[in-house]
């Protein structure tokens, strides 16, 4: 068998790096010099590598400027092979794929292009941007570099004051001395599961339930309970306090406003009656509360924090889902467990990023934050009875959707017979990202669910994919 020359093997190496989209056409390679030195070849050698690459039409040279991948308009277009989601034939064999692998396909298809009903973000376009950019340029020149220590634990005394009177204004009297700024809600709830539990324990969620705090849990090597949840009422208490008793829970997970993914929103009695019999058996409760906002009646929704009167309640809540998506400032009201809670958060992460927390307290204090809350619950509550009624008309027979009270995910239970994943893999192709049911529990209980974002202003584009949605989900359908 005939020995590759030096010259080949790198030209069929770099050769490789251009076909994989490492390097793209119009980029620079690095020069003959560079390339003799890092591969330890000699300069005669890798000038007859560039000139066999350039035979080929893969590279070319350009005076006095070096070696340049070549435009080759004969080749398709592809997409970068470091990012590529999985094709539809690996989505197709989707029951052996875990939950972390089917949530980063969804992110990435919809970072190419694909139209994001399966996003679990809000859209960006609906956020004061401007304002915000405005007031981080403002702090950024009075602050200076003057700013290095106020960004420890607990965060900034500014933003933790008007985070206290922001909680004042919904019905909620905080100790402010309570709140530790974190880097958005995951990792508040990351630190609480942390400070009330070990790795062994069994935490109870909600059934189905978001699927970051699956991902939360098994990384931790915490054991799950999917407990019963009513799509209308929220998690079934008796289910619940009978798997405390039977089973040893140590803490339990839940979502009481605008559930992920069913969108509920428990009333103030289920509320209380849930945190009382919390306290009877003295277990901790981390709330995730990051839709609270986002209401489309015309009262703000209560809290599982408001009825706690043990430090039970280990309230999480972000400005992600209303006003800031970049940033990711979040913030919790640990109860008992605030000593532990910023231990952790120094010990994981030292601090969060000083500049985000002062626009945005500058924002909450001079600017209409109740304005554009009240344009974006309209929004929504405007769009979720758009999607709602599209789905009804175009998704074969025995479909049914939540009614949500608030947020912007709609949850849609298809006829047993439709797989969510195969619906999955046959929108992907057709550039349309849906969030699966399978991604909201460890088992297959959710297969024939989707969830679907309506944050996104209506139009003939998301129009046309929920149509097509339908159809596909009608093809599945086995009559």
């Amino acid at each position: 068998m005939k020995t590759a020359k030096l010259y080949e093997t790198l030209a069929e190496a770099i050769a490789d790096q251009v076909a994989q989209g490492v390097l793209r056409e119009g980029e620079r390679i690095p020069s003959v010099r560079q390339t003799a030195q890092h591969h330890q070849l000699s300069i005669s050698t890798v000038i007859r590598a560039f000139l066999l690459l350039e035979s080929r039409g893969i590279i070319e040279a350009r005076p006095q400027s070096g070696y340049f991948v070549r435009h080759r308009p004969d080749t398709p277009a592809r997409k970068d092979a470091i990012s590529a989601p999985l094709s539809p034939a690996d989505l197709a064999r989707a029951p052996a794929l875990d939950t972390s692998t089917l949530v980063l396909t969804t992110l990435r298809s919809i970072g190419q292009g694909s139209i994001p009903l399966g996003s679990p973000f809000p859209d960006p376009a609906a956020f004061p941007w401007a304002r915000l950019n405005y007031h981080a340029g403002v702090v950024s020149r009075r602050v200076g570099q003057n700013q290095q220590l106020s960004d420890l634990p607990p965060g900034n005394p500014e933003l933790i004051r008007q985070i206290a009177r922001r909680h004042l204004e919904n019905g909620l009297t905080v100790d402010a001395a309570e709140i530790i700024i974190t880097t958005g809600a995951t990792e508040a709830i990351n630190l609480c599961l942390q400070a009330v539990a070990q790795p062994g324990d069994l935490v109870a969620v909600e059934s189905p339930t978001y699927y970051a705090l699956l991902q939360a849990l098994e990384r931790m090597g915490m054991r799950v309970l999917e407990v019963a949840t009513d799509p209308e009422q929220g998690i079934v208490i008796a289910a619940l306090e009978s798997a405390i008793v039977s089973q040893g829970v140590k803490a339990c997970i839940l979502m009481p406003n605008f559930q992920n993914p069913l969108g509920f929103m428990m009333s103030d009695d289920r509320k209380r009656t849930l945190v009382e019999m919390l306290a009877r058996h003295d277990v901790p409760a981390i709330e995730n509360d990051v839709y609270h906002e986002l209401y489309y009646g015309d009262t703000h929704p209560s809290s599982l924090k408001q009825y706690d009167r043990h430090g039970l309640v280990l309230h999480c809540n972000s400005f992600s889902k209303s006003l800031d998506t970049g940033h990711r400032i979040g913030w919790t009201l640990p109860g008992r467990y605030r000593a532990q809670v910023e231990k952790l958060k120094f010990l994981n992460s030292l601090n969060t990023a000083a500049l985000p927390q002062l626009a945005i307290a500058e924002y909450l204090k001079n600017d209409g934050y109740d304005f554009h809350l009240r344009k974006l619950r309209k929004a929504y509550a405007q769009q979720a009875a758009i999607m709602s009624a599209a789905v009804r008309r175009f998704f074969p027979q025995g479909t049914s959707v939540t009614q949500p009270a608030g947020g912007y995910l709609l949850w849609v239970t298809m006829p047993p017979s439709v797989r969510a994943l195969e619906l999955y893999a046959r929108a992907q192709e057709r550039g349309i990202s849906i969030g699966a049911g399978n991604m909201f529990a460890t088992g297959d209980a959710w297969q024939h669910c989707i969830r679907l974002n309506y944050s996104y202003p209506w139009s003939a584009e998301v129009d046309a994919a929920v149509r097509m949605l339908g159809q596909l989900a009608g093809e599945l359908t086995v009559n």
